[in-house]
Formats: structure tokens, C-alpha cells, sequence
């Protein structure tokens, strides 16, 4: 439902407004997958301003997360009582309860509601100053939201029940300014009703045919095609390219990734071509670059991998969602490439329990870059409310450290991860001994006695982790050698057991600028570097714990 025509009807059946606006925000996204809760959003004046177009009469709650959780939280709670407009910024502590914040920095700027929905927008800066307050930056920020079909009382909210979600997004996505013609061609990339399993998580991928061009072509934009009602359903899209020394019979059907029973074609398409994730948009490339398609060494079939995320175990879903690629015949100045970089995605990605902060990296070395420079991807993790490890995998509730780059110019590099050495992660608890030749999976530790016969995992949460045994751990697996994986676009590796490396010495570290109440955006990188980056896109798997907005 469109804020017009509600905007207009509260008018009519008298609804409450403050400072009507009506003006457009270029984002709009739909956060209750039961098409009950919409959000708008864009920059007016300096600020963020929101809108939010919810299918209650009641109480309004929206707001920011570090985790997508309950726990410190910075909330805004709005709607329309016996015509009167109210909005009151709240934050939550650590045990998730809910306080007034003595610093209200949310905005009213139009308020309405109908005899089906509450129509609220307001404004505020990225940086407040305010303790309680999430600083909005240009990362992927989690957003939760609520609604309950009575307002707000003397008691305060009333709990919401199961009208509540949370969203990973991009607010300060690029402005929409880059128009394609009507005429621009295209061609998309879809799943064609692919049955999602009644698993939080699912990998599906299907291999496509690149249409045939007899010159060279520019990919200039890339969007996705989500269907409608699966926005928090479909995680995160990559597309591969692929070997060509096949026929069309792989495109008859699409199959589970990472499966024991993936057709064999699938594992040639390691080269990354684009990345898209929950919370982005469409990716425009700057008006001198291109992603080629039509050369000889230009993919003829590609693959797509879609990350379905159904934490509910919902049944019945079919999906078809994927990428829309538009392109031309004017050749723009640069290729541009992609670049995936940061750890591998492996049990042996070990995060402690009861960490305030736990930083993880991964390297993409000299060996690898063959530009005289490092990539170094860095995660931080909060694991405060965690008595067991988390380990690195594939799941949504497992983590991840990548980052997809987007660059230019082009060079014979597609992938480089890394992973500390696991042995010497081992004995820092004290095991000695493992059993070879190494027959299982995880595999077993044979020494001292009270790991023996137990798996690395086992023993890693066995061990009796403290906040201090946490930090040395975390500066022992910064220290370590590190093994290294890189991937040529032509599938090629550098080695395929990998090569080890030291992590490198920064001589000049990053500092990140002074934030300034009040202020828009933190300004841009002034150092000039040999590979232009276009975008990058940072993957971090998490586990939110079950949250509620209030006890």
C-alpha cells in the first residue's frame, strides 16, 4: 500500500498530522512479510527521515539493533491516540529493558491513521551524541520493528506478541540518480519455482546460459528480482562464472548446493562475478566501467547461488527471485572485476565464549595480489551471551567473514581466503596429540587424557573459557601463520593445499574520523590506491538470540 493514497484518506476521516510532509523518500521496503509493515526512507536536510506504514491502529515500535536482538537497543515507539500524535525515543540495556531516554532525538514530522492504519514519519541524525543512541553509518545496520493494535498507556507498550521481525539494510545506499533508459536492454537471472525447504537455511543453484552476443557487451547495472512477500526470506545472491567445456543439459535443472549429490558441472563456477546481499539494492557501475560479457573470456554459463534464510521453518514457500542484468554496446574505459576475500568458511573460524569483542581476519597476501599490497578482512564479534564456541560455516546461525569486492581494473584474481593455523589454536588449550591419518570429521584428538576421543569441537567447549582466556586466544590467532588460498579467474589455484604466511605489518593503521553530532556522512577516503573499489560487500553470518521488545 502506497503512503499516498493513505496520506490523503487520513486526511479525509480526520486524521492526526504534524507538519504533514508527503514528499517521497527514494528507499521503500516491506519488513513484515505478511505485508503489514512497510518502511520508507532517504536523507532530508541533513537527517535520515523515515516512514513507516503499518496495518494497526495501535502503537507503532521501530529501531536499531547491533545484533538484531532485544539488548541495546535504541527504539522509537509512535501512533495516533484520540487524534493526538505521539512519538517517544526509548533505548534498552543489556538485560533488555526498556527506558525513556532522556535525550529524545526523533523528530515527529506527520502523523496519521485510518480505520486500518497508522502512517508515522519522522527524522534524525546519523550521530546524536547520545549514549542510548545506535550512530547510523554507512555498514549494514539491523533494524527491528513492532506493532500491537493498542497504543501506548500509563504502563507503557503493551508486549507485541508475534508482530515483530528484524531487517538487515543499507540506509545510506547510493541516491537514485542513475536513470537507465527505457530501452537499456536486459536479461534476468531467476529461479523458476524452487521449492524452499522447511530448514533455517537453504543454498539453491541453478546454472544459466549468458545469451549469445556477437561483439563485446558492458554489464552497467545489476538489481535484484526478489519476489514479492520474500524480502526476509532471501538472504544473500551470488553469481559465479563457469566453465564452458559442457553442453546445455546442465541448465535442465537447478539442485541444494554444497550437496553430495550436486551435478559435477557446478563445482567449475568459482569465479565471482557479482554479490548481492539483504539490504542492498540495485548496483549502477560508475560511467567508465563495465562488467564484459561477449569476449572469449567472458563466461557462457553462469550460476546463480541463493541463500534462503527460514528461521520459522515455514512450509509451502516456492521462490523465484534472482538478478536482472542490464547491458550495452558502449564500451566503457575498464573491465571490472570481483574480488572474494576474507576467511575461509570452516569450523576451524573459532570465536570463545563471553567476549565483549573477538576479532577475526582474514588476509589476501602479496603471493596472491601480485600488486605489492595486502587485504586484510576484519570481523568483530560480541559473544557476551554465549556459553558454548561459535564455530565459521554456511549457516545462518553459524559466522562468516568475507568480503565481496567490487573493482576495477580487472585482474586474474577471483578469490583469497585464509585461515589461522589450527594446530597451534589447539594447543593453546593443551591438546597434544590428534589421531593420523585423519579418517573423520571433525577429527578426533588423541592426547592429553581428558580430550582423548573427543572432537576438536568438543574439546574447544570443554575447555573452560574466561574473559581473560579469551583475549590471549584472540592475540594468539592474530599472531599466527596463516594458510592461503587463491583462485585465478580460470579456475586455476595458486595451491590447493593452500600456502602459509605471516599476516602483515601495518604501518598505517586505519583511523576512522572523529564522528560530529549532527553530521551526515563521515567523508571519503582521500588515498588513492592502484585498483579502483566499486563496492564492497562484508558477509558476517549471525545468530540472533530470540528477542522480545520488552519482558
Amino acid at each position: 500500500m502506497r503512503a499516498g493514497p493513505l496520506l490523503l484518506l487520513g486526511a479525509l476521516l480526520g486524521g492526526a498530522a504534524a507538519g504533514g510532509s508527503g514528499r517521497p523518500l527514494p528507499h521503500r521496503t516491506l519488513l513484515d512479510p505478511d505485508g503489514g509493515y512497510w518502511l520508507s526512507w532517504g536523507p532530508r536536510g541533513g537527517r535520515l527521515a523515515f516512514r513507516l506504514e503499518v496495518r494497526t491502529a495501535g502503537y507503532v515500535g521501530f529501531g536499531f539493533s547491533p545484533t538484531g536482538a532485544m539488548a541495546a537497543a535504541d527504539i522509537v515507539v509512535c501512533g495516533v491516540a484520540h487524534g493526538r500524535p505521539y512519538l517517544q525515543d526509548y533505548f534498552t540495556n543489556a538485560n533488555r529493558e526498556l527506558k525513556k531516554d532522556t535525550q529524545q532525538d526523533y523528530h515527529l514530522e506527520y502523523a496519521m491513521e485510518n480505520s486500518t492504519h497508522t502512517v508515522i514519519e519522522f527524522t534524525r541524525e546519523l550521530h546524536t551524541c547520545d549514549v542510548n543512541d545506535r550512530t547510523l553509518t554507512e555498514s549494514t545496520v539491523r533494524v527491528i520493528w513492532a506493532y500491537h493494535h493498542e497504543d501506548v498507556g500509563e504502563g507503557g507498550p503493551k508486549y507485541h506478541g508475534s508482530n515483530r521481525g528484524t531487517r538487515s539494510l543499507r540506509l545510506l545506499n547510493p541516491e537514485k540518480t542513475n536513470v537507465l533508459s527505457a530501452a537499456t536492454p536486459y536479461f534476468d537471472l531467476v529461479n523458476q519455482d524452487v521449492p524452499i525447504p522447511t530448514k533455517g537455511t537453504t543454498y539453491w543453484c541453478q546454472m544459466f546460459k549468458i545469451p549469445v552476443f556477437q561483439e563485446k557487451h558492458h554489464v552497467i547495472k545489476v538489481e535484484p528480482v526478489i519476489q514479492r512477500g520474500h524480502e526476509s526470506l532471501v538472504h544473500h545472491i551470488l553469481l559465479y562464472q563457469c566453465g564452458s567445456s559442457f553442453n546445455d543439459s546442465v541448465l535442465d535443472y537447478g539442485h541444494e548446493c554444497y550437496h553430495p549429490n550436486m551435478p559435477d558441472a557446478f563445482l567449475t563456477c568459482e569465479t565471482v562475478m557479482f554479490a548481492w546481499a539483504i539490504g542492498g539494492e540495485g548496483f549502477s557501475f560508475p560511467p567508465h566501467v563495465g562488467l564484459s560479457l561477449g569476449t572469449p573470456l567472458d563466461p557462457h554459463y553462469v550460476l546463480l547461488e541463493v541463500h534462503y534464510d527460514n528461521p520459522t521453518y515455514k512450509e509451502g514457500l516456492i521462490d523465484n527471485s534472482g538478478l536482472r542484468i542490464f547491458h550495452t554496446t558502449e564500451i566503457r574505459k575498464y573491465d571490472a572485476g570481483a574480488i572474494e576475500a576474507g576467511l575461509w568458511v570452516s569450523l576451524f573460524h573459532t570465536i570463545p565464549p563471553g567476549m565483549p569483542e573477538f576479532r577475526s581476519e582474514g588476509h589476501c597476501t602479496l603471493e596472491c595480489l601480485q600488486e605489492g599490497d595486502n587485504l586484510i578482512t576484519e570481523c568483530r564479534y560480541n559473544t557476551k551471551d554465549r556459553g558454548r564456541m561459535t564455530w565459521g560455516g554456511l549457516s545462518t546461525r553459524n559466522e562468516m567473514c568475507l568480503s565481496y569486492l567490487l573493482y576495477y581494473p580487472r585482474i586474474n584474481l577471483t578469490r583469497c581466503a585464509s585461515i589461522p593455523d589450527i594446530m597451534e589454536q589447539l594447543q593453546f588449550i593443551g591438546v597434544k596429540e590428534i589421531y593420523r591419518p585423519v579418517t573423520t570429521w571433525p577429527f578426533i584428538i588423541k592426547s592429553p587424557k581428558q580430550y582423548r576421543n573427543l572432537s576438536f569441537m568438543d574439546a574447544m567447549n570443554k575447555f573452560k573459557w574466561t574473559k581473560k582466556e579469551g583475549l590471549s586466544f584472540n592475540k594468539l590467532v592474530l599472531s599466527l601463520p596463516v594458510n592461503v588460498r587463491c583462485s585465478k579467474t580460470d579456475n586455476a589455484e595458486w595451491s590447493i593445499q593452500g600456502m602459509t604466511a605471516l599476516p602483515p605489518d601495518i604501518e598505517r593503521p586505519y583511523k576512522a574520523e572523529p564522528l560530529v553530532c549532527g553530521t551526515s556522512r563521515s567523508s571519503s577516503l582521500r588515498r588513492n590506491v592502484s585498483l579502483k573499489l566499486l563496492v564492497g560487500l562484508t558477509a558476517l553470518g549471525s545468530t540472533p538470540s530470540s528477542w522480545r521488545w520488552w519482558p
